[in-house]
């Protein structure tokens, strides 16, 4: 598989983000709207009503600002993630929500537990460690992305706020590793330069040409293998200083 067959553009990469910023801007209109408060669908750990929660919780936020701050780390690791393993990106995604709201439903606090937060923490944490694991360059190098512009983010899977729900950003965190571990995805091929080709030959290389055998560079490998007599010789005559 090559990259250009694996890496493409498709609708997915525009269309679920658009989509999943639609439901939450959405969801927080409509509570607005209609003057309702949805937090009561939230995660409320360790209850049978409150594991309802596990799929409402992602697209439920309690404020403007709460809500902002998670919508452009959700248009962007979601794009990523569509674009780079589309593959297993809706198994990634659904999982995601469903592993990291029951780690929150059991080991959360007595509060309700909402927002996309959640989800977020799955998908930087599955972006990292899923391209740490391939160790294909392009994939790694979306990791460092991730870990220099979302590398902050780590502090909140510890109880640093009580207002955040760390153990949610905790269960979105572990639940990345898992699945970066047992989810697997084509890997397309690296690129293979000519000389680590089983059949190549270092004289048929025309780069190669331009070196003699101690290593020093020939501009113009033709005309170093004239005879003498070919061409325009220049000759260089010397005198003693003493004879002048």
């Amino acid at each position: 598989m090559t990259e250009e067959s694996h890496y493409r553009f498709t609708d997915a990469v525009v269309l679920v983000p658009l989509a999943l910023l639609l439901v939450i801007w959405g969801v927080f209109y409509a509570e607005i709207r209609l003057g309702v408060n949805f937090n009561a669908w939230g995660i409320y750990p360790r209850t049978l009503q409150g594991i309802r929660g596990v799929l409402a919780s992602p697209w439920i936020h309690g404020s403007l600002e709460h809500l902002y701050n998670n919508t452009l780390p959700l248009v962007i690791l979601s794009a990523a993630l569509f674009y780079f393993y589309r593959k297993i990106a809706w198994k990634t995604l659904f999982l995601g929500i469903l592993i990291s709201g029951l780690i929150t439903w059991a080991i959360g606090r007595p509060s309700y537990h909402i927002g996309a937060s959640g989800l977020i923490y799955v998908m930087a944490s599955f972006i990292f460690f899923k391209g740490i694991f391939t160790r294909y360059y392009r994939l790694v190098a979306l990791s460092l992305i991730v870990v220099f512009v979302y590398g902050s983010m780590l502090w909140y899977i510890f109880p640093v706020l009580d207002e955040i729900s760390w153990e949610g950003h905790l269960g979105g965190f572990v639940t990345g590793l898992f699945l970066a571990a047992v989810l697997k995805t084509p890997i397309p091929e690296a690129p293979k330069f000519v000389w680590e080709s089983d059949d190549y030959q270092e004289e048929d290389d025309p780069f190669m040409r331009h070196f003699d055998d101690e290593g020093n560079f020939i501009e113009n490998p033709e005309e170093a293998g004239e005879e003498p007599g070919d061409g325009i010789r220049i000759r260089y005559h010397y005198r003693r200083k003493e004879d002048q």
